[in-house]
């Protein structure tokens, strides 16, 4: 079991996410902004983050640019979704939104089996 830390400003798809990562057996935490999402990596750090790209307060840029920058979280891996997917530049994976959810779990499963430090 991994544990996936699903980050978007929108609760109806942090949900759909969280069943989607429950159901293949995963522990998931959620956070509506970047901000949010730090205070959570920090306080215990996921095997994968899972974010949206554009959130208010701080959005997927600045959070996958701070998670790169802080050595105790610069290996996890990132998985970029959104309608701008081509804004996730540092992120290790990236699906346009709209997904399908079968997409989001194979890739995100492809993620945790590298696993860290293969960045």
């Amino acid at each position: 079991m991994s544990r996936i830390l699903v980050v978007d400003d929108e609760p109806d798809l942090r949900f759909i996410l969280r069943r989607v990562f429950l159901r293949a057996g995963h522990e998931v935490s959620e956070a509506g902004d970047g901000a949010a999402a730090l205070a959570s990596v920090h306080a215990s750090a996921p095997d994968l983050v899972v974010t949206d790209m554009m959130m208010p307060v701080m959005g997927g840029v600045e959070l996958i640019r701070a998670l790169r920058a802080d050595p105790a979280t610069a290996m996890i891996p990132i998985l970029a979704v959104s309608g701008d997917a081509h804004l996730a530049v540092d992120a290790d994976a990236a699906l346009a939104k709209p997904y399908q959810c079968v997409e989001v779990l194979e890739v995100a499963d492809s993620l945790l089996r590298k696993g860290r430090g293969t960045r």
